[in-house]
């Protein structure tokens, strides 16, 4: 690693291992000396008033970070020292905050919630006694108002101060002209720290510039006219920006495009990354168009939208980083800790927002959406990090350490560790091309880590299959126009004369389609509980009409449209005589059961279900998916590893895939209803995640919780 500091001084932050002495993760230090064996003295800072290093101690090179003067004292300021860790795991927005400017509205942690505000100073915190002491880096921020949406003309006493990882989004000045301005003044009664300002904040405008109009933005933003970016064309998913008359810029995502009723041109109903007055929840003229929380809609001509200057990176502004600029995620520190899947409370502040999830790269989103799928929320395959030493070993510590753990903790896996998690799968085209999830999973469990499999089948002539997952076969006219995740699932295995000789911990099956090209139903509703009772080979099952022990099955009943079509029938002797005196079914040919015999005729039969915790989908070759994250049922996220590109300077080769996370409370609101209203409901008339979950549904994932627990 090639340390470059400002100046003589080198600076760095231990990331992982443990020194001999005072050094842990998290800690700010200087260079002093390179060691023989890559080792490095340095200097330890604390985070007090003083800044003044503590005695010199040994830190290997490996488990550093190199750091500029700059960003080392922007992270003193930060505490306790795990947050700057997370901070550097954010590169486009740590490298986003170092080059702040005077008058950039941030949005800022305050008060439990979120408040935008205009950046007023870079302060200096501590006292410099010594020539080697190193001083705090904060930022006084002035909030914009409640009341009148403007910035207060009154000078606070003090400004609120402010560290790096109080900041969640950075939006740039807009004006031109700078100007550096110096304050020599000391402000007091800031925690008893000294605190001056520097000249490191260039003025973008003037002090008393008038931020008005956030409180009627969607009315002045129709209002002026603006040049239509014709070569950006959007769709729904784009990040954009917009403007009105009075210069007030912000940002989100377009959930819905279209014609609203009033209008004849196209529209945006865009998500904004945070509340403003006078937004929606979606809603507009009194009808749902997308679903999102309250103050966070706008809707706008779609000519007044323009890409997010954020990500644009235009070559012209010299203080704008290079890609190549943004620092790499820090490593984590080696450990063969468990990390458990990310609970309820907290998916959502991790998880949900831009550069969340794992970030997609060539052609790799067919795994992104698996991998976060199956280790995000769920534990149902945790076993696959925990292989003994051997020669997979070191592809499950890769997939443990580096993808399931960082997703865990941090929420985001770069790209660099999901395309070095390909290399070690022994196929060079799982590095270049695109792949179907079966595949990748196949190749995975079976081939690479020799695992056994999820499946066990017993066919009619009592021989057994294993399987990793379950492709539905069926004719199209077994089964109604907008199945069931259910009714395919027995009619699938019914027909093909299966039954799963055990509950398997998990069971991903795959719709009948066959990447874009085709797909055999237009819609499939989700079974977020799949009944797998009367699949299971050996095992009781009760008598379709009267409840007790079933004996006997009939295939040619299932689609009896006397008798509930779509449901599998088996009948205990009584039951199975009766129904098939009936002329129409008397050619039926119903098979035994293998039925335990210590059961009683009477006993009540127990129902085995699996729970629906991630649904792959794909439009147009790109693989996304659905998470449920929790017991809650509007506990859902969609994920979507490349969900936008920032290219910088036009240079697509330099460039990186903007992976993203979405709350969609709305699709647990869907499937809540009854299978009643689920078969009467209108997928067209559904809002777009719903629509989407829907219509592109590839594989489905199911977990018995007490099966993974056995296992």
């Amino acid at each position: 690693m090639e340390f470059k500091g400002d100046g003589k001084d080198k600076f760095f932050i231990v990331t992982r291992g443990k020194a001999r002495k005072g050094f842990s993760r998290g800690c700010i230090g200087r260079v002093e000396a390179v060691m023989h064996k890559g080792e490095l003295m340095g200097l330890l800072y604390g985070g007090g008033s003083s800044g003044n290093p503590k005695s010199g101690d040994i830190v290997k090179r490996e488990d550093t970070y190199p750091l500029t003067r700059h960003q080392a004292q922007l992270l003193l300021f930060v505490s306790p020292s795990s947050k700057r860790l997370e901070l550097l795991c954010n590169p486009q927005l740590f490298s986003a905050i170092c080059v702040l400017s005077q008058d950039d509205l941030v949005v800022v942690k305050h008060k439990k919630g979120h408040q935008p505000g205009l950046v007023r100073n870079l302060m200096l915190i501590g006292k410099k006694e010594n020539q080697g002491d190193l001083l705090m880096l904060g930022f006084e921020v002035e909030f914009v108002q409640d009341s009148d949406q403007t910035v207060s003309p009154k000078k606070p006493a003090p400004l609120p101060l402010f560290s790096a990882a109080d900041i969640i989004q950075v939006v740039p000045a807009h004006s031109v002209g700078i100007g550096p301005r110096w304050k020599d003044s000391y402000s007091e009664g800031l925690n008893r720290k000294a605190v001056s300002r520097i000249n490191s904040m260039p003025n973008m405008g003037s002090r008393e510039r008038q931020v008005r109009g956030i409180n009627h933005l969607d009315q002045n933003v129709t209002q002026t006219p603006t040049q239509s970016p014709s070569h950006h064309p959007f769709e729904v998913g784009s990040i954009v920006e917009v403007t009105s008359n009075t210069g007030i810029t912000v940002y989100g995502v377009i959930r819905w495009m279209g014609v609203l009723s009033e209008n004849k041109n196209d529209w945006a109903g865009i998500e904004l990354d945070y509340e403003v007055n006078n937004c929606t929840d979606g809603t507009y003229g009194g009808q749902q168009y997308f679903t999102c929380k309250e103050g966070r809609a706008l809707f706008v001509p779609l000519t007044k939208c323009s890409p997010d200057g954020r990500f644009l990176c235009p070559p012209s502004e010299k203080e704008t980083l290079k890609a190549t600029d943004i620092p790499p995620v820090i490593p984590l520190e080696e450990t063969d800790e468990n990390v458990p899947p990310i609970p309820e409370s907290e998916a959502l502040s991790l998880l949900v927002g831009k550069m969340k999830g794992i970030q997609g790269h060539y052609n790799s989103c067919y795994l992104d959406a698996t991998l976060f799928s199956l280790f995000s929320s769920s534990m149902t395959l945790d076993s696959v990090c925990h292989k003994p030493a051997g020669t997979e070993k070191s592809i499950s510590r890769s997939l443990k350490k580096d993808i399931v753990n960082r997703l865990r903790r941090q929420g985001f896996v770069p790209a660099e560790s999901v395309m070095n998690f390909r290399k070690q799968l022994g196929c060079d085209t799982f590095v270049t091309e695109e792949k179907d999830p079966e595949e990748f999973i196949t190749i995975l469990l079976q081939r690479v880590l020799c695992m056994k499999s999820l499946l066990k089948l017993r066919s009619n002539n009592n021989t057994s299959q294993d399987a990793y997952t379950f492709q539905i076969i069926l004719d199209k006219e077994q089964v109604t126009q907008t199945p069931t995740v259910q009714q395919l699932l027995d009619i699938s295995l019914l027909s093909c004369g299966l039954k799963f000789e055990e509950i398997p911990s998990c069971l991903m099956v795959h719709m009948p389609r066959f990447g874009k090209k085709y797909k055999m139903f237009p819609h499939i509703i989700p079974s977020t509980e799949f009944d797998i009772t009367d699949l299971l080979y050996n095992s009781p099952r009760e008598c379709f009409l009267c409840g007790r022990l079933a004996e006997y099955e009939c295939p040619q009943c299932l689609q009896d449209r006397k008798l509930q079509p779509g449901r599998i029938k088996q009948y205990c002797t009584t039951c199975k005589t009766q129904v098939h005196t009936h002329p129409s079914r008397q050619s039926h040919c119903p098979r035994a059961l293998a039925v335990p015999a210590e059961v009683p005729a009477d006993a009540p039969v127990p129902r085995h279900k699996m729970q629906l915790f991630a649904v792959l989908c794909i439009h147009t070759s790109h693989y996304v998916s659905f998470v449920k994250y929790g017991p809650g049922p509007r506990s859902w996220l969609f994920f979507d590893s490349m969900a936008d590109r920032c290219v910088p300077s036009g240079d697509d080769q330099s460039g990186y895939n903007i992976p993203e996370i979405r709350a969609c409370p709305e699709v647990g609101d869907f499937l809540s209803q009854s299978e009643e209203e689920l078969a009467r409901a209108d997928p067209s008339q559904a809002g777009e995640p719903v629509r989407r979950l829907l219509s592109d549904s590839y594989m489905y994932l199911y977990q018995s919780a007490s099966m993974a627990l056995y296992r």
